[in-house]
């Protein structure tokens, strides 16, 4: 969301280098009143298409998907074994996929083998797509959620009137769990407060959580707040922007928000593949509005004894840096990492790197371990990453 509204008057004086920036993203705007809207039929089967899409490209590569995305349906991956590549097309998978050594997993050390992942804001299920599959490769049992009114829930966006709706798909399930199983919950971007939210009323069947690029709010802070250093204040937003959908009409207050195409590209997919781009841009729903305006009540009793960790991306044009170490500074997290070249999305632009670093979140054991921060060494990223 950082520099997302570029339509908003910011705080910086005309010419500063954040609005130079969001000129050259483009100034296309949405039509008065919002794009057409599609109907759920019309939007479910468009979110098929494009989730099949992106299954039978990374299939034909010679990957491995999951049906998990769909929240509880059998694996259709093969479990290789670590260390055992050789039943991989190696010569037909993309470079993002194929230039990493194999990272070694301890499975009977593991406080859970079950990761769950939470997509960000406008995104589904489908975008972890890379993500299950490197986990599932190293044995781990990856499931992405899709939150209400996201991928392919039925919810319509514009009914979604608080944080607690929008996050109901996500409390359900680990409420769902076995009594003593337990998953470490990743969140990505504006997902990072329904995150924040399970950690205060599901904390005891969460093992640990990951905000990746995300909004880690503290106490009474709204996800929106993140963003208030570079944007201008909510009520003058509310006002002027150009993304914002009325689902209730004109008269009542808005309901979602939507951004154009070039918008998208710019902001959350500047290192990006162009099939995943193009993925996106066709499954990317409106974003509800009041979940992200909603201030957060978390304690210290509940969200603050479950262990976090932040993510860092650096070349993030979404959530800068900066707005990422202020998050990581007012908040502190038990470690910190950082993926070097790695847009607002990693899990297209730096998959492996993302991958690497939630196998060695999931493999820290004590409770009172603090891990160092670190950042993934030019070194590793050649290794890793050659997209």
């Amino acid at each position: 969301m950082g520099n997302a509204f570029g339509c908003i008057q910011r705080k910086q004086p005309r010419g500063a280098p954040l609005a130079s920036r969001s000129k050259r993203m483009g100034s296309a705007r949405a039509p008065r009143g919002g794009a057409a809207k599609l109907t759920p039929a019309e939007e479910e089967l468009l979110h098929r298409q494009a989730l099949a899409m992106a299954i039978h490209q990374h299939l034909d590569a010679g990957g491995s998907m999951s049906r998990r995305i769909d929240a509880g349906g059998a694996s259709m991956s093969r479990r290789i074994g670590l260390g055992n590549t050789s039943s991989r097309r190696h010569g037909s998978l993309p470079d993002s996929v194929t230039n990493a050594k194999a990272v070694q997993v301890v499975l009977e050390n593991l406080e859970t083998k079950k990761i769950v992942l939470v997509h960000g804001e406008g995104f589904g299920a489908w975008c972890w797509y890379k993500t299950i599959s490197l986990l599932e490769e190293a044995g781990l049992d990856p499931v992405a959620l899709d939150l209400a009114g996201s991928g392919i829930d039925h919810t319509d966006a514009n009914s979604i009137a608080t944080l607690e709706e929008y996050s109901k798909p996500l409390i359900d399930y680990l409420s769902e769990l076995p009594e003593n199983e337990k998953v470490v919950l990743v969140g990505h971007s504006c997902g990072g407060a329904s995150v924040s939210y399970a950690l205060e009323h599901c904390a005891e069947k969460i093992s640990k959580a990951v905000f990746l690029t995300a909004t880690m709010v503290k106490d009474s802070q709204r996800p929106f707040d993140v963003f208030s250093e570079e944007l201008a204040s909510a009520d003058v937003f509310l006002q002027e922007s150009q993304f914002l959908l009325y689902g209730n009409g004109k008269d009542k207050p808005p309901t979602g928000l939507r951004f154009d195409k070039q918008q998208i590209k710019g902001l959350y997919f500047n290192q990006s593949p162009s099939k995943d781009i193009a993925l996106a841009t066709v499954s990317m729903r409106p974003i509800p509005l009041a979940p992200i305006m909603e201030k957060l009540s978390l304690t210290a009793e509940k969200y603050g004894r479950v262990r976090r960790y932040f993510i860092q991306t650096l070349d993030d044009h979404m959530l800068s840096p900066d707005a990422q170490e202020k998050l990581v500074r007012e908040n502190p997290p038990d470690g910190i990492f950082k993926i070097k070249g790695g847009d607002h999305c990693p899990f297209f632009s730096k998959p492996q790197s993302l991958h690497k670093i939630l196998v060695e979140i999931a493999q820290i054991q004590a409770p009172s371990t603090l891990f160092p921060g670190k950042a993934i060494s030019e070194e590793e990223e050649e290794s890793t990453e050659k997209s």
